[in-house]
């Protein structure tokens, strides 16, 4: 960031010398639980002098001058589950859509995004885009995705501005290329197939980039420890590691795509230090991989969140990058949709991904009818929006606001700053914008209204934090 502009905000007045320079202001935008406030602005905040807290003051502390990861971007899928809800709206809901989600003054200003490979539990069928036996790929062709998901990809390239960071993953390969013949139920890649799955992602970055959507990365392989009963692929950590070294990395160069983003694990968190020890301890596997990716699903086993997993693996790798590639609540009931739980579950794991070095975050489906899906396989989960198919109306729960107060404040090439909370009712994470503003993300899970100072080197602001409630406090 700008140099004069970092000592403005730490040392904005108290001297002659600096007397000119601008004192800083503040703006408050809350999304809070029985209130009408959705990213709506609350109030502007002043700054006076404030050397030293009490223990009995409680304080949100802000350092722009210590610097961590830089952020890609912040986002959601699109799935055919999603295009498909997408296509069947009426036109002034379509647009709606595409502004509440990337617009960045009319909307939540979303600028990463990710897509499948062929199928996944979120399609209404099971499909490749070859014909079966096909290891040559001579048949090779994207039709399928030109009903529904090309065209939401291109209308949300535009909506976006232009520019959308877009990455891709696969859930399994065709079934004759795999240990159980069938594209469900894991099974594992057969190892004559794979050059020739390899040279599948290779064909379908450059299908895709052909027609007009930038592929910005790829992961490996979706939840690759799990046996699914949809399309699902298991690789060890030695497999994926080989298959990267061997195959996939080496193709990607020899195909003139190594500036794409390669991402290992795509998994949960749990077993992520172990898959990402074992891939970058290997200097020849390491070379091809940006960073690793994860999930946030295993609660399935009773555990809570494990953030420190990422803190792990990011201190003991710190050349890679960390990068949050699926979340979504499970098992949908259309009685919980006005339920406060689902947003605070996102403001919750941001919160810690990115204190925890992540540097880009990804939704999963971003729209999804009115039972959960379309799903092959009865896999109904929920989505920030989703889609009343009977009217046409579009129902906003409260995961799209608690995104928003990240995505439209926190921009690609904003870097984390520290931002300390003395109580643990109170969390937070702070970005520095490359405009130079800040934006200290603040969230409260207590059912207490809280009383605090935003407090940036020795000058302190007065602001409440509302009962389940999440604010974004702007600096300039």
């Amino acid at each position: 960031m700008n140099k004069i502009y970092l000592m403005a905000l730490l040392f904005p007045f108290g001297t002659v010398a600096n007397a000119q320079q601008k004192q800083p202001s503040a703006t408050v935008y809350t999304t809070a639980r029985g209130s009408d406030l959705k990213i709506s602005k609350t109030g502007s905040l002043n700054f006076t002098d404030l050397k030293q807290p009490l223990e009995t003051q409680v304080c949100i502390f802000v350092d722009p001058s210590k610097t961590f990861q830089t952020l890609v971007g912040i986002g959601g899928a699109i799935t055919d589950a999603t295009a498909e809800t997408y296509a069947k709206l009426p036109k002034a809901a379509q647009q709606e859509f595409l502004k509440a989600y990337y617009d960045q003054s009319g909307g939540i200003g979303f600028t990463l995004a990710r897509t499948s490979i062929h199928s996944t539990d979120f399609s209404s069928d099971s499909y490749t885009y070859i014909k079966e036996n096909d290891a040559a790929l001579k048949s090779f062709n994207v039709k399928h995705d030109e009903k529904y998901r090309i065209p939401l990809i291109k209308q949300a390239i535009q909506a976006a501005g232009g520019k959308l960071t877009m990455f891709v993953s696969p859930w399994s390969p065709p079934a004759f290329m795999k240990t159980n013949g069938s594209m469900l139920k894991g099974g594992k890649l057969k190892p004559e197939f794979r050059q020739n799955w390899a040279n599948y992602y290779a064909k379908f970055i450059k299908t895709y980039e052909a027609m007009g959507m930038p592929v910005w990365g790829l992961t490996v392989q979706n939840e690759p420890m799990a046996t699914q009963t949809w399309e699902s692929c298991v690789y060890t950590a030695e497999d994926e590691r080989d298959f990267i070294k061997e195959y996939l990395g080496p193709t990607l160069q020899k195909e003139g795509l190594s500036d794409k983003k390669l991402i290992a694990w795509d998994h949960n968190r749990d077993q992520m230090y172990q898959r990402a020890s074992t891939i970058l301890s290997d200097p020849e596997a390491a070379k091809y991989v940006w960073g690793i990716g994860y999930h946030w699903y295993e609660t399935w086993t009773g555990s809570g969140m494990l953030f420190d997993n990422e803190k792990l693996v990011k201190q003991s790798f710190p050349d890679k990058e960390l990068i949050f590639t699926e979340g979504c609540v499970e098992k949908f009931n259309i009685d919980s949709i006005g339920s406060w739980a689902l947003g605070e579950r996102y403001g919750y794991s941001m919160i810690n991904d990115f204190n925890s070095g992540t540097a880009a975050w990804t939704d999963w489906n971003m729209l999804l009818d009115e039972k959960g899906g379309p799903n092959h396989v009865g896999n109904f989960c929920f989505a920030p929006v989703h889609a009343d198919s009977k009217t046409g109306k579009l129902i906003y729960t409260n995961s799209y606001y608690y995104m928003g107060q990240f995505s439209k404040f926190i921009r690609p090439g904003a870097e984390r700053i520290v931002s300390s909370s003395n109580r643990d009712k109170l969390i937070t994470t702070a970005f520095i914008n490359p405009d130079g503003k800040m934006a200290v993300v603040v969230m409260n899970k207590s059912n207490d209204k809280l009383p605090y100072y935003l407090w940036i080197a020795g000058k302190a602001a007065e602001t409440i934090s509302l009962p389940h409630s999440i604010s974004t406090i702007v600096v300039e």
